[in-house]
């Protein structure tokens, strides 16, 4: 199967293509400018690959959490290829990507993934790699720092932009279970093709119209000061 994977969610943006067995990808840390960076590492995706879209058989994209602008972009750019291309779709939650990556670079089997959700929040979880893939411990959620514990006594890895944001105040809550702590881990579209292999292969693909962002805050759309509320 050709999967093509775009994420947008974070600062990190990029795109990813597996064709034919190969793995393609595209990164680029911006603040801005997503939607129109993301139609370009396609197109250079494509070219290194020498096929087109006509070759994708599936669709997987970072469905967020992360920022709010950032997900509606991938989400979007995501549906409009789907729709036209009659395409399923795979949607990989970005802190499950934060933890595969840090898995997989560090060799680390419990991940507390703490990403950055500004106004004093973080969007964090835990996972456990079980034969190289991380599984979510439960839920992801939205919270202050000061929630984020440590839910057994193993022996942690803290990943992500949160720990840098709050560092003295995970480290607190973490302190005889942090094993170390790698700030410089990003959701990335290589990563989410691992994961939307595993969910294409047991039948987990969903239709154009299924490509719903997750915010884990449930009101975005309100102003900043409107938010606390």
């Amino acid at each position: 199967m050709n999967i093509l994977a775009l994420d947008t969610c974070t600062e990190s943006c990029s795109a990813a293509l597996l064709y034919n067995g190969e793995v393609f990808e595209q990164v680029e840390m911006t603040q801005r400018g997503h939607s129109d960076l993301i139609l370009g590492m396609m197109n250079t995706l494509f070219q290194q690959a020498g096929t087109s879209i006509s070759a994708v058989d599936a669709i997987a994209f970072g469905r967020g959490p992360g920022s709010f602008t950032g997900v509606r972009v991938g989400v979007g750019v995501t549906q409009g290829i789907a729709f036209a291309r009659e395409l399923p779709v795979i949607p990989i939650s970005t802190l499950l990507a934060v933890a595969q990556d840090a898995a997989d670079k560090l060799d680390v089997d419990h991940i507390a993934v703490a990403m950055d959700a500004r106004m004093g929040e973080i969007y964090c979880a835990s996972y456990q790699r079980q034969n190289g893939i991380v599984e979510l411990i439960g839920s992801e959620r939205v919270c202050p720092p000061e929630q984020f514990k440590p839910n057994s006594e193993q022996q942690w890895v803290g990943v992500g932009t949160g720990w840098r944001e709050y560092d003295t105040i995970l480290r607190e809550n973490f302190a005889g279970n942090l094993a170390d702590v790698a700030v410089e881990h990003y959701p990335n579209a290589e990563v989410m093709i691992k994961l939307a292999k595993i969910e294409a292969d047991a039948g987990r693909m969903q239709t154009a119209e299924q490509a719903l962002p997750v915010y884990l805050r449930d009101n975005v759309a309100k102003k900043k000061g409107e938010q606390k509320k």
